[in-house]
């Protein structure tokens, strides 16, 4: 997908809920009233809303979709049941998240991400530095399958890139991501790529032909209109980049040979190593790194004053899991050259527990089922079939905060529908990523908004303008179904 790049269970297998006890308005109550809380929350925090206070009001949302179920003959053990489920489902990405926290903290202090800025700045300009990280992330992701792997380890490069050319760090974080969903949409590595036509009961590679028809459209339009930005865009840091340059080679020890370990790490993905294998491998070759070309900041941060093995260990350990910081003197390049280790994706970690816990709730009292069924109801003709589609993936992005489900539900209801109409499972398979895989990113509290914030440093409402390809593809599969471009029929036997 997104690729979340995990599969703790079979996401075709999931189990839909329904209640027929519970109607539409009913079913939407959780949802108003979770929207109307989290609008009121971060008007009044702003962008601490991320800090402590939007987790709570999930479960106030949560406590809401309980009180519903409650009065619906839903028993309070069965939503509890759902919600250790999808809290079980996540379990591979919060281990993820946190294995990216300790492979940043060895990235840092081995030079591994001082060196991959010292020579992105010598060959991206602001011009074309918008267009060239969606191209960057857009190849990385077609070969790994991942745009969760992609943003662990170019992403975060390319975000201090663009902090010290003094690019705005949202309209970066949006490029990346425009890139690394589109790579991640059309693999055939990706496990959203291969969920969408089992969904739909269409072949992968029928499948990614079909997409390819929206997709190649969304992603030039997404280039030309990054192209524009960098001609008019005027950072502040380009006068500074000899000097930052200057400032990173007297701080690190900078050398090519440390690109060997991320390579290494892209071509494992490749090779189909499970991600948390193969970010467990990048961050235990960054402590080597780090032991090997940068021994003088281990020994600063294992508090000794020469290189041993209780010093390396200690270096090495306090980057992995907690706050750490390689020292300069040039404050463009302070806050580039600090990294939160384990400890700073827990904020993300307790806001996926608490989104999943509001899903769990609203899955458990049939209510995602039945926003979907009346969805589906809402349209007749063959636009207002994928108009419905749409609708769907969207609202489960909102409200079951994960990817899958997006996919998953609306697959699942709307298979029979898209038959009776005559039309191939590939236009269903199409619409399921154009809008529920790409749009996931864009909601702070579901699993791949959270996890982009806190890996890429980038609250969620500052990129989502900017992640153009995310936010189009919804509307280029529409364009294409209301002017009947590319709308496969079924063979009449």
């Amino acid at each position: 997908m997104k690729s979340q790049d995990i599969k703790p269970r079979v996401p075709q297998d999931e189990h839909i809920v329904e209640n027929k006890e519970l109607n539409i308005w009913e079913a939407l109550i959780p949802v108003f009233a979770l929207v109307g809380m989290l609008a009121y929350n971060v008007y009044t925090f702003g962008e601490d809303a991320l800090s402590g206070s939007n987790q709570f009001i999930l479960l106030m949302g949560g406590a809401v979709a309980a009180i519903v179920g409650v009065f619906n003959k839903v028993k309070f053990e069965q939503m509890i049941e759902e919600v250790a489920e999808n809290i079980k489902s996540t379990a591979s990405s919060i281990l993820i998240l946190l294995m990216v926290g300790a492979l940043a903290g060895t990235w840092l202090i081995s030079g591994i991400i001082p060196t991959m800025i010292y020579y992105g700045l010598q060959v991206l300009n602001p011009t074309i530095f918008l267009a060239a990280c969606v191209i960057i992330c857009s190849i990385i992701s077609v070969a790994t399958g991942s745009s969760w792997t992609t943003s662990a380890t170019v992403g975060i490069a390319l975000i201090g890139i663009a902090e010290a050319l003094g690019v705005p760090l949202g309209m970066t974080a949006g490029a990346i991501l425009s890139g690394a969903y589109f790579g991640d949409k059309i693999s055939p590595m990706s496990d959203t790529t291969n969920l969408a036509p089992a969904m739909a009961g269409t072949d992968l590679f029928t499948h990614i032909r079909y997409m390819l028809i929206t997709t190649v459209p969304t992603i030039i339009v997404t280039l030309i209109v990054f192209v524009i930005i960098g001609l008019n865009l005027e950072p502040k840091g380009t006068a500074d980049t000899h000097e930052i340059l200057q400032s990173i080679e007297s701080a690190i020890n900078v050398s090519p040979w440390l690109f060997v370990v991320p390579i290494i790490v892209i071509i494992l993905i490749v090779k189909k190593t499970s991600p948390l294998i193969a970010l467990l491998f990048g961050t235990i070759l960054g402590g080597i790194a780090a032991l090997i070309f940068q021994p003088n900041i281990v020994v600063a941060i294992g508090g000794g004053t020469t290189l041993d093995f209780t010093t390396g260990y200690k270096g090495i350990m306090n980057a992995i899991t907690s706050d750490t910081f390689i020292p300069t003197e040039n404050e463009a390049l302070k806050g580039l050259f600090k990294a939160g280790g384990m400890a700073k994706m827990m904020g993300t970690i307790w806001l996926i527990i608490c989104a999943m816990t509001f899903g769990g709730i609203m899955d458990g009292i049939g209510a995602l089922t039945t926003i979907s069924k009346a969805l589906l109801k809402l349209f007749h003709t063959t636009f207002g079939l994928f108009a419905s589609t749409v609708a769907s993936c969207l609202a489960l992005n909102l409200t079951a905060s994960d990817q899958y489900l997006a996919i998953v539900v609306p697959g699942k209801m709307y298979a029979k529908a898209f038959k009776n109409k005559g039309l191939a499972p590939e236009n269903l398979s199409r619409t399921l990523e154009d809008s529920g895989t790409v749009t996931s990113v864009l909601v702070p509290w579901n699993t791949c908004g959270a996890y982009q914030s806190g890996v890429l440093g980038v609250d969620t409402l500052h990129y989502a303008g900017y992640a153009i390809f995310n936010w189009l593809s919804p509307f280029t599969t529409l364009l294409f179904a209301a002017l009947k471009i590319k709308i496969k029929e079924l063979a009449k036997k």
